[in-house]
This record gives structure tokens, C-alpha cells and sequence, in this order.
């Protein structure tokens, strides 16, 4: 079960990715700006970051985010990751 922070930071994940695109698709490519087809910890912050969540925090939450999800365990989260991670939230 998600803390009540975990879900909050969720929450406003989930408020960027269906307020600011037009899907799931729309917002990895978006913020795959390296066009490799993952996103790194740099392009996760980049998400928290558009998702209000603190400076001071966002650094640990991308790796917590990357630990949790990274089935592949390259450090990044894939395509198919960033669909499982977020089919809980949209």
C-alpha cells in the first residue's frame, strides 16, 4: 500500500499526464528527450518537476521511481515500464 506521499506524488503525476497530453505515448516521447526510447533519471526529474513536486525531493523520488519500476534494470524506465508504472494512476 502507497503512503499517503507516495500517493500524493502520484496524484500529481497523474494530473500532468492527463491535463497536459493527449496520452501515455504523447507524454514518454515528450519527456524522452534524448529519443532513446527510455526515460533516465534526469528525464523522470524533468516529469516530477512539471508535476510540482519539490526541488528538494524530486532527485529521491525519480530514483525511488526508476528503483521500483526498472524490471530491465538498466537505470532507465522503458517503454512498456512507463505504461505498467502508470496503468495504476491514469
Amino acid at each position: 500500500m502507497a503512503s499517503a506521499k507516495e500517493k500524493e506524488i502520484l496524484d500529481k503525476i497523474k494530473i500532468v499526464l492527463t491535463q497536459q497530453f493527449d496520452g501515455p505515448e504523447a507524454a514518454f516521447s515528450f519527456f524522452d528527450k534524448d529519443g532513446d526510447g527510455t526515460l533516465n533519471k534526469s528525464e523522470v526529474e524533468k516529469l516530477l518537476k512539471q508535476a510540482e513536486v519539490s526541488g528538494f525531493i524530486r532527485g529521491i523520488v525519480a530514483s525511488k521511481l526508476i528503483e521500483k519500476f526498472d524490471g530491465s534494470a538498466d537505470q532507465n524506465i522503458g517503454w512498456e515500464e512507463f505504461e505498467e508504472a502508470i496503468s495504476g494512476i491514469v
